[in-house]
């Protein structure tokens, strides 16, 4: 990994730039339009005709029956559905706590709102190089709890056509209405258009690559989407009372997510950054996934030595990492100072791995900066806010001739007239 020493080369690498990929005018978007449009506009004989182009199999049919998902749950490990059984449990208990939190009506003035869940939504579930269950969990469970009516589950195909039975397993267990053999860009564009198996939705979830990412943001305004999430990412602030073992774990972790994955140590101490680069070198070599960890590494792997905490501190604001992980003598020093993060992980004994899977709340994180102004995934975002107003004559009365007063200002004088006949009648 790449060590940079003191503040201003610190924050020279840790400034982002705009994500080049997003900003892509070039082939990939011409390419993804035109999915977009033959999914309009041909439906299921597009998907199906995208399925063998890209996937490289033939589908007899796109939705896996209900019949289908119970008998691949059958043929998972037991052990390994007890696990995500109760990584569902701890994500439901989370997110029921927040919706008796955060989800509340407000009626009792002339003036208040309305929360109202979702009709329909789609949840794309990259497949990749290995099945994302935890991902299934993450995104379905939170929608059910919000009180979302219907939730369907896009996800791609295996080389031998069949989606992992770990996948159906976790559909299963997450309640999910519909699930569809579909991946790829073409899965969102039948999500945002419908065809005759797919029924349209009303907003889109889940991460995928670029070419999920640009279809999403190609139909955002037709439906609604979540966010445009890239490569996962982790920042440890690190002090010399930190476990260089701990930092090195966690950071091989992340690295193995993917070439693109972001892993980031920001210490105080150049001791721990030497035997924690020490310590990557020779615990790589055994990782499964070394060839992706190694690259991640090599390409986006950096520790910084910085002078003081409160110099970490402003590095990972500026970061705005997804995970943030805090291995320091004092984290509440640090929580209390930090703005910008998708999740914050702090104690030595906590890692973001446990909250990947079975913390309880969802992994669905900001990346690439945009925990500068975006949220995790919550029960927020499948909810839907209308407001109320209702006006009497005792305000009427207060308020009227301001509004008529602002009216004529902007020259709207039917707005003006629609007050000014209320304000005569209530004389």
């Amino acid at each position: 990994m790449r060590i940079i020493e003191g503040y201003q080369s610190a924050r020279k690498a840790l400034s982002r730039q705009a994500p080049d990929e997003l900003l892509d005018t070039g082939e990939r978007q011409q390419a993804v339009r035109q999915i977009i449009n033959d999914v309009r506009e041909k439906g299921d004989a597009a998907l199906f005709e995208f399925t063998s182009k890209f996937d490289g199999v033939s589908l007899d049919s796109l939705e896996i029956s209900k019949e289908q998902i119970s008998i691949a749950r059958k043929k998972v490990d037991p052990e390994l559905v007890s696990a995500l059984e109760l990584a569902a449990e701890r994500i439901r208990s989370f997110h029921d706590r927040q919706r008796e939190s955060l989800l509340r009506d407000s009626t009792e003035s002339n003036t208040g709102w309305l929360m109202r869940p979702l009709e329909r939504v789609g949840i794309y579930v990259p497949g990749g190089t290995a099945p994302l269950p935890s991902s299934l969990l993450m995104t379905a469970i939170p929608a059910r709890v919000a009180g979302v009516k219907e939730v369907f589950v896009t996800t791609p195909p295996g080389s031998n056509g069949i989606v992992p039975p770990i996948m159906l397993a976790a559909a299963d267990i997450a309640n999910v209405d519909r699930v569809f053999s579909i991946g790829g860009a073409q899965a969102i564009a039948a999500l945002a258009f419908g065809t005759d198996t797919v029924p349209r939705v009303d907003k889109i979830y889940g991460p995928g690559n670029i070419y999920v990412l640009l279809a999403k943001k190609m139909v955002y305004g037709i439906v609604g989407i979540d966010a445009l999430q890239g490569p996962s990412e982790v920042l440890i602030i690190a002090d010399d009372s930190a476990e260089a073992e701990y930092c090195t774990t966690d950071l091989l972790a992340q690295a193995e997510h993917g070439a693109h994955s972001s892993a980031i140590l920001v210490t105080t101490s150049r001791l721990l950054a030497d035997k924690v680069n020490r310590q990557v070198g020779e615990q790589i070599k055994n990782l499964s996934r070394k060839d992706i960890a190694t690259q991640s590494l090599s390409d986006r792997g950096i520790i910084t030595i910085v002078a003081s905490i409160d110099e970490a501190i402003e590095m990972a604001n500026l970061y705005a990492p997804e995970h943030l992980c805090l291995m320091v003598r004092d984290s509440d020093y640090c929580v209390d100072r930090l703005t910008n993060a998708g999740c914050i992980i702090t104690g030595g004994k906590s890692t973001a791995v446990l909250g990947d899977y079975v913390a309880g709340p969802s992994h669905v994180l900001p990346t690439e900066g945009t925990a500068r102004f975006s949220s995790p995934l919550n029960v927020n975002d499948f909810v839907k806010i209308t407001n109320i107003i209702n006006v009497d004559d005792t305000e009427l009365k207060q308020i009227g001739s301001v509004a008529a007063t602002i009216a004529r200002a902007e020259g709207l004088d039917a707005h003006a007239r629609a007050v000014e006949k209320r304000l005569e009648k209530n004389k």
